[in-house]
Formats: C-alpha cells, structure tokens, sequence
C-alpha cells in the first residue's frame, strides 16, 4: 500500500493532464468532454425543474441574446476549446432575491432576475454571462471533481501511513490536516477558477462586441451588494478590490478585441 499510492498518484497526474483555452494554464481533469456535456445536461433538466423560467419578454430575450453573442465568441476566440461541441441554453429564472448567474458543463446557461437590478445594462450582464460561460470552457467543474477525488487519495494516504499513531492523535493530526488543505489548497485553488474566469469572460464579452470597462463598475455594485463577506483567504472568490485591479490591469488587451468587434 506505501507503494501503491505513490505510484497511482503519479499515474493518474501523468494522465490527467489538459490545458486550459485561453490561458494555457495546466489542469487536472479525470473527465471527457462528453462526460461533462452529459452530466450538464442532466444537472440542467434537474435544475430548471423546480424553478419558473420566463421565456418571452425583453429581460429573456436579452439573455438569450447576450449568451448566443457570447457561445458565438467562444467558438471563434478559443478554437481549441470544446465550446464548437457544447449545446448552448441560456435561461432567465424568475427569482428576484437571487443575485446569481450559472454555466453548466456543455453551455447549459441561467441567469436570476435577482442579478439583473446590479448589472443594470447588457454591457454588465455580458461581463457576468461571460464569466460563468468561462468556466464552462475552461472546465472548472470537472476540474474541481478531479482535485477533490486526489485529495481524497491524499488523505486516505495520510491516514494510512498513521495507522500505528493513538486515536486520539490521530483524528487530531487528520482534522489538522483537513482544516489546512482547505484553507491552503481548496480555497485558493478555486479563487484561481474565479479569476481565470474573470479573465477569460472579459475577453469574450469584449470579442462579442460588449464593452469590457462595464466590469468595473458592475463589480463595484457587486462589492457594495456584498458587504460582510468572509476575507478573501477563507472565501472561494476573490474580494471586489481585488477583482477590479486584476480586470484594470486586463482592460488594454480587452479594450482592443471590443474595438476590433465594433469594426467588424
């Protein structure tokens, strides 16, 4: 067993390997693209079952609009992605005390009307409808199951190799260890997705004609619309602050797409 688990961690990094489109940045992910489309699909039927989706009206049609420009986008900026493969919904749920958007695996998209009092315009809607599409394409998800299902190895290792240790100290070692991973690890490792996805959706909502500088304001309504959030270090996503210099720090690159898609 001391062996074993060494060697299949190196197997399954050795194997696991894929590139994030648009970034470059390397990832961990156990699953095919059509395994994620699938599940996206299923999770999508399951979640929209239980809500009201409004279907026609100006509020719908302008997510739809938005999240086709966008799909459009993702297909033309990041070719090496699966976005070509994905089945593109975009929804509008009628829940107005939900600030909240969400993209599936495969493009299955829905937006809250609760969101839609901050982003106020298309231009910010874009920014939040590019940011969940961006972790569809970058695949955040299965990204997250692959890191979750190592952990679990990791620590069905640690526990393992403390086999001979009191009980008592043990379980104190292994609630240590835990507690650490997830503050050291887990949370960072998703503010990571959070501000890849900041990244890559600004570049898309920028490339589908959307102007990008609408970001900055709409994570300043976002900021004031969040007060009382845990510190960024024991958070999942990163603070407003700094999201808004790492979208400034962005602007020139996103600038010049947006003035590129207005010429075309």
């Amino acid at each position: 067993m001391r062996v074993f688990l060494p060697s299949l961690l190196l197997l399954v990094l050795a194997t696991a390997c894929s590139t994030v489109p648009g970034t470059g940045r390397s990832q961990l992910n156990f699953m095919s693209a059509g395994q994620e489309m699938k599940m996206g699909a299923q999770a999508y039927t399951e979640m929209l079952a239980n809500e009201r989706v409004i279907t026609t009206g100006s509020d719908a049609e302008m997510v739809r609009r938005i999240g086709e420009r966008i799909a459009r986008a993702a297909v033309d900026l990041l070719p090496e992605s699966d976005a070509k493969r994905f089945r593109w919904e975009f929804a509008l749920i009628d829940s107005p005390d939900n600030a909240n958007a969400w993209a599936l695996p495969g493009g299955k998209t829905a937006v809250y009307t609760g969101l839609l009092g901050i982003t106020q315009d298309e231009d910010s809607l874009a920014a939040v409808m590019g940011h969940e599409i961006a972790h569809a394409t970058s695949h955040h998800g299965a990204e997250r199951v692959s890191q979750n299902m190592l952990l679990q190895l990791g620590m069905l290792g640690a526990s393992f190799s403390m086999k001979d240790m009191d009980a008592t100290e043990r379980n104190g070692y292994m609630m240590a260890l835990g507690v650490g991973t997830n503050v050291g690890v887990t949370l960072p490792f998703s503010r990571s997705h959070e501000s890849e996805a900041d990244e890559i959706g600004l570049m898309l909502a920028a490339h589908a004609g959307y102007n990008p500088e609408a970001a900055i304001g709409l994570w300043e309504r976002m900021g004031a619309a969040s007060s009382g959030a845990p510190p960024e270090f024991l958070s999942t996503h990163p603070s407003p602050g700094t999201r808004m210099d790492r979208l400034r720090a962005l602007m020139p690159e996103a600038n010049k797409l947006y003035q590129a898609a207005l010429k075309r």
